[in-house]
């Protein structure tokens, strides 16, 4: 698996059985699989399914063994509260056996499922990798989510244990968690045996005698103790990760072990071109899967230190923050979303505070989970002088489908395309009747069967659910319900879900490049683009912009050039005649933006409040936009 990435590529195509094989020999396995894929097993095949091995060991016991026991595999940053801490592969170590001790003394083993519902620290990437060793399945759910939320999650995994904290802390306010954990036990039907919680010093939490035990203690009393690793199948679970689902239940895509270790192992040296012993950084959250892949077992797999961040892109305290974390911890690498940098540069768009940090050590920055416009990524590129790489895969891919592989040698950049489709992604584009269509067609993506190691292989407790979202409206493919093209060099271009591409007047047009457009304009910092309904054309699209704060200008005239901009880039077949200036833009805790609702309200049509929402009050205020223009709003 060396050379260029057509060599790469062509040797993936050319034997992906031999292919994988030499990935799974990168892994520690307890006894080895004798082939790579059984494609009469599952859904579409399973993975390594007759190996047996564990997760934690890999992650942790057997770097201590080659002599990485003193490397610090985890730096906890929190500005938040002004806490930093460097923990070594060994002292990590030490931590995971010690509270595995003591979900063991609980009775959690193999198979058991426990919620881990805590904030960024770094007791919760201890409960992840115990319930790792144990054989356990964790399903992290962002901390501070509504009781409701959390309460499917109880009844739909049934948690033996959820392990949790008394509180998180956002800037500028103390989010409670113990009554929404306690409110959501009520409300479900499923109850937990226990619960376990950590104490953070900022606000302290009650107690309940019988159910709920406190984190220190146990640590305390279960110091020093040595917990053997579970042996677990490859395809044996090791989490459990919801993702919206479009009927309002949300969809928990499984992980498997073997293919899953595979998998992010490759990607750490050939995608994101890190060596072992060098610190990677990915700025995201444990409760979405960028933190499952790349906080916590990506990393630590590979043998690099990772960095847990506990704050925000801005405000904690400023736009420097992420210049500060990079060479004050001699970041090689940075992972984070799109919608971070568009943060940064609408507080310091000349990049000033880039020259208070020595970033001599930097090499590379990746962007995801958003689609990352041409403009932010030009500007990241000439403040930073490093390579800015956009990639694009999935919660239910759980690491890269297209990209750029620095650790494969650079290909020529595209703006506004994740590059090339990775080893064991066949992607095709389809219409809506399944044909190929033209390069340079819009169409939707999709990815020929069997889908790589690392993949979901099914839907927790719902096989004919997962069929039916993803593999039945196209047989033999896998629906990423993303639509874009490929060009004449086979450069992936991304350009919105399958539901923001919008039919204006029968044409099939895409949000993500009118957003393009829009966010050229040199005063815009961030925009969205949805479809509205009208009588006329069917849908026309409507532009939501917020403006750089160093920006004085009227923001109507702003508006007017957005819309010639358009006009000009896309022409009059977009229909493109409505922008809106507004404070900010609606995401979810994760940064993406929530089109869909704001959809909803400009069309009037009855809307739900997103369960992953960061503000609430922010749709407010986008309703308070639209009806100033005359554009209506209902909410049930």
């Amino acid at each position: 698996m060396t050379g260029s990435y057509e060599q790469v590529y062509s040797q993936w195509q050319q034997d992906p059985e031999r292919f994988w094989m030499e990935a799974a020999g990168m892994i520690d396995w307890i006894q080895s699989p004798s082939r790579a894929l059984d494609p009469d097993t599952g859904a579409y095949g399973s993975w390594f399914a007759d190996g047996v091995t564990n997760t934690c060991h890999n992650c942790l016991d057997r770097h201590v063994a080659a002599g990485r026991g003193e490397q610090a595999a985890l730096i906890y940053d929190s500005p938040i509260t002004d806490r930093k801490r460097s923990i070594s592969y060994a002292e990590l170590l030490a931590e995971v056996q010690a509270f595995a001790a003591a979900l063991s003394d609980m009775g959690i083993g193999k198979g058991d499922r426990v919620i881990i519902y805590m904030p960024m620290i770094p007791e919760a990437v201890v409960a992840m990798l115990a319930c790792a060793r144990l054989g356990a399945i964790h399903s992290v759910v962002f901390g501070g989510f509504a009781a409701a939320e959390l309460a499917t999650r109880i009844d739909d995994s049934e948690p033996k244990l959820i392990v949790s904290a008394s509180c998180g802390i956002e800037p500028g306010r103390i989010v409670a968690y113990k009554p929404l954990l306690d409110q959501a036990i009520e409300m479900a039907q499923h109850k937990p045996g226990a619960t376990i919680v950590f104490q953070r010093p900022e606000l302290a939490c009650s107690m309940m005698a019988g159910r709920d035990h406190d984190y220190a203690e146990l640590m305390d009393s279960h110091a020093g103790r040595v917990i053997d690793c579970t042996p677990v199948a490859g395809t044996d679970p090791l989490y459990i990760l919801y993702t919206s689902g479009t009927t309002g239940q949300p969809k928990g895509v499984v992980r498997d072990n073997g293919g899953h270790m595979a998998a992010l192992y490759w990607t750490m040296h050939a995608v994101y071109g890190v060596k072992p012993g060098e610190v990677f950084w990915a700025a995201s959250d444990i409760g979405w899967v960028v933190g499952h892949s790349y906080i916590v077992y990506g990393p630590l797999l590979h043998g690099n230190t990772t960095i847990l961040f506990e704050g925000k892109p801005v405000g904690t305290p400023d736009a420097g923050t992420f210049w500060r974390v990079i060479a004050e911890h001699r970041v090689a690498v940075l992972f984070t979303a799109p919608t971070a940098f568009r943060a940064i540069r609408k507080e310091d768009s000349s990049g000033s505070f880039v020259a208070e940090h020595d970033l001599s050590g930097f090499r590379a920055l990746f962007l995801a989970g958003e689609r990352a416009d041409p403009d932010t990524i030009q500007w990241a590129e000439k403040l930073l002088n490093v390579p800015v790489i956009d990639h694009w895969w999935q919660t239910e891919t759980g690491s890269t489908i297209a990209g750029n592989p620095m650790g494969l040698g650079l290909l020529p950049v595209k703006h506004g395309s994740p590059a090339v489709p990775m080893p064991g992604y066949d992607v095709r584009v389809l219409d809506d009747a399944g044909h190929p269509v033209a390069r340079g067609t819009l169409g939707n993506v999709v990815v020929k069967l069997p889908l790589p190691p690392g993949c979901l292989p099914t839907l927790w407790n719902a096989e004919e659910r997962f069929r039916e979202a993803y593999l039945a409206e196209f047989p033999g493919y896998y629906k990423t319900a993303d639509a874009g093209y490929i060009d004449e060099d086979g450069y992936l271009f991304i350009m919105a879900r399958t539901d923001d591409i919008i039919n204006v007047a029968g044409h099939r047009l895409s949000t993500g490049g009118m957003e393009e457009a829009v966010s050229a304009h040199p005063d815009v910092a961030e925009c969205a683009v949805v479809g509205i309904a009208d009588t006329m054309k069917g849908q026309i699209p409507a532009g939501f912009i917020v403006l750089n704060s160093s920006n004085g200008r009227d923001p109507a005239l702003i508006e007017a050039e957005v819309v010639r901009l358009v006009r000009d880039r896309i022409g009059p077949v977009a229909a493109f005649k409505t922008v809106m200036t507004v404070k900010r833009l609606p995401k979810t805790r994760s940064g993406k933006i929530l089109r869909a609702t704001m959809q909803k309200i400009a069309d009037g049509e009855a809307w739900k409040m997103p369960a992953t929402i960061d503000d609430p009050a922010v749709l407010e205020e986008i309703a308070a936009v639209l009806t100033a223009r005359g554009i209506g709003q209902h909410k049930d």
